[in-house]
């Protein structure tokens, strides 16, 4: 038997096999992210705290997060990707696992920031392991599909949330907790991809046995940045994701909408949050903007800056179309269950216009921003060497942790501030629209980008190709 398992390693199966799981497993850690946010009225009931100290906790939650993840991308761009994969993910399961036992404001605080410590793993080191499973061609597509897997782990997280944690919000702590320890379990049986094992320069390299031994060292990380598009990439970062952050409030958003309409609060948890769940299919056009990507980069190497900066600046109108749209008329039952509000949740986007067009405004806004994320991965790994891609990532990270907790940390105090004149929920809404402006300044960042993009990604394939002929 043992020797039929050895057999397996490295072969098409094993390599399937290997991105199913770690497709999961960096799912899950935005699954842990957002199940916060989504239970804010059984939270705040049951540790007798308010909205602005829960947002908060997810605030320091991203921060911390982003700022661990730089030490992780270079550990990872030096060292066992694997190991550190592991270890990552059961410390951040942990902290879930921690947190359901909370019976305090600071015991929540307190196991949620060393989930936070785990968490900032997942996203450099994948991004580092699954960058070396794709040829440059199809990059585009293949980071659609693990932002993606992201986006469905922060829906799955939100719905759990919404759902289980409605009347008890220790249960979908626990239960992503297990979640992830157990495919951390199975990470352990998956396929370790060499260093620069898709690029076509280094192609005979591998073929021949041999090894891509380059590692990192401390005093290169600043000439990673004399690539200008590396600059770009990462200061495109911080103003995005203010206003993605403050994207992390539009549940509570539609939760108050249909508080507005009359219903309890379990009940505006849980139909909020379904209806969030819904509004967020848009993100799945992330597969052909990942695609229309890699097809524009073919053409021309500034192709995937492009389609960012268009993304980006195009969405901010149906953003703003969504935000205010009112949700009158719902009509769901009062107090029911999940399985009995589904069905009813999903009647409302046929019957009810204003559901309708909630949904058709965030389908297209989403679907245009879509575009930024699989597009930006893929050109980190365009313009950098196999072992600079986690460190330069993990900044990237640092950078976006940085954006997204502002937005999400100042988007409760400005809705409050606002609601001495907005009632709920207009203040959330005006809250929300004021954070859009942020997308401008990315989508200049990466009209720059444009510029500098092809001469840094001639550059790099240069040095491959050197270091293919030298090895």
């Amino acid at each position: 038997m043992t020797n039929r398992l050895a057999g397996l390693a490295g072969t098409k199966p094993h390599k399937i096999w290997t991105i199913v799981v770690f497709v999961i497993l960096a799912s899950l850690d935005n699954a842990a992210i957002a199940i916060v946010p989504a239970m804010i009225l059984p939270t705040s009931e049951a540790l007798n705290t308010s909205s602005r100290a829960l947002g908060f906790i997810t605030g320091a939650v991203i921060l911390l997060t982003a700022l661990t993840s730089v030490a992780w991308g270079y550990w990872g761009d030096r060292s066992d990707r694997k190991r550190l994969l592991f270890f990552g993910t059961v410390v951040w399961a942990a902290g879930s696992w921690l947190s359901g036992g909370a019976s305090a404001y600071w015991q929540l605080l307190l196991w949620q920031l060393v989930m936070a410590l785990g968490l900032g793993a997942i996203a450099t080191v994948g991004f580092s392991v699954i960058s070396d499973f794709v040829s440059p061609r199809r990059r585009g597509l293949a980071m659609s599909f693990w932002g993606l897997s992201q986006g469905i782990g922060g829906l799955f997280g939100a719905y759990l949330a919404s759902q289980a944690g409605s009347d008890d919000f220790r249960t979908p702590l626990r239960v992503i907790a297990v979640l992830g320890v157990v495919f951390a379990v199975l990470y352990l049986t998956t396929y370790q991809a060499p260093r620069g094992y898709a690029e076509p320069a280094l192609e005979r390299l591998h073929a021949s046995g041999a090894e891509y031994d380059h590692r990192i060292e401390l005093d290169q990380v600043p000439a990673l940045f004399d690539k200008r598009t590396n600059v770009w990439l990462v200061l495109q970062g911080f103003t995005a994701q203010i206003a993605y952050g403050s994207l992390i409030w539009v549940e509570f958003l539609y939760q108050n909408k249909v508080l507005e309409q009359g219903y309890d609060s379990s009940t505006a948890t849980k139909v909020g949050g379904l209806l969030a769940a819904v509004f967020r299919i848009g993100a799945l056009f992330s597969i052909l903007a990942g695609h229309i990507g890699d097809r524009m980069q073919a053409r021309h190497l500034s192709g995937r800056a492009k389609i960012s900066a268009i993304g980006l600046l195009g969405a901010i109108p149906f953003f703003l179309i969504f935000f205010f749209l009112p949700l009158s008329g719902i009509n769901v039952t009062n107090g029911a269950s999940t399985g009995a509000l589904i069905p009813e949740v999903l009647g409302e986007l046929v019957t009810n216009p204003f559901v309708a067009a909630a949904f058709l405004t965030s389908m297209l806004a989403l679907a245009l921003t879509s575009a930024d994320s699989p597009n930006a991965f893929a050109l980190i790994s365009d313009v950098n060497l196999p072992e600079h891609r986690g460190t330069v990532f993990g900044m990237q990270n640092l950078v976006n942790g940085l954006g997204r907790s502002t937005g999400n940390a100042l988007t409760g105090p400005i809705a409050s501030a606002l609601e001495r004149s907005l009632t709920p929920p207009l203040n959330w809404a005006v809250g929300l629209a004021m954070f859009q402006v942020f997308f401008i300044p990315a989508g200049w960042m990466y009209w720059k980008a444009m510029k500098t993009s092809p001469g840094d990604i001639m550059a790099n394939r240069a040095a491959l190709e050197e270091r293919g002929r030298e090895e």
